[in-house]
């Protein structure tokens, strides 16, 4: 991945319930694949995402982000609340997902877990 692309995932990363998350539409894009896939690989493998790893957003806290960042109408009409996940999370979706671009996003990712100001 190239600096444009670690500058992109880093203006993913917001603050959530005291902690660094990114929501799963943002990591689905990163990741190369739909949302829906990136969430169904995580319902396949549960026991891999405890709630430090990943949590859903309360109306509320999905309501305030999509304020955050300006949209209105949401993410493409979801039916559900978005999930969001912390460092630890998006890196074991790079395991999970277990393609060479998977592998190499996770590892730009938790660069810009590290590195985000």
């Amino acid at each position: 991945m190239s600096e444009t692309s670690k500058i992109e995932i880093e203006k993913c990363i917001f603050i959530v319930r005291k902690q660094k998350v990114t929501m799963d539409s943002d990591l689905a894009r990163i990741y190369g694949v739909t949302t829906k896939k990136l969430n169904k690989a995580v319902k396949r493998n549960s026991e891999r995402f405890q709630p430090d790893f990943m949590f859903q957003l309360s109306t509320t806290e999905s309501e305030n982000l999509r304020f955050q960042l300006g949209t209105s109408s949401g993410y493409g009409g979801r039916r559900y609340l978005p999930y969001v996940f912390t460092e630890h999370g998006a890196w074991m979706l790079g395991n999970i997902l277990n393609s060479s671009t998977a592998i190499e996003a996770s590892i730009q990712v938790v660069h810009s877990y590290i590195y985000e100001k």
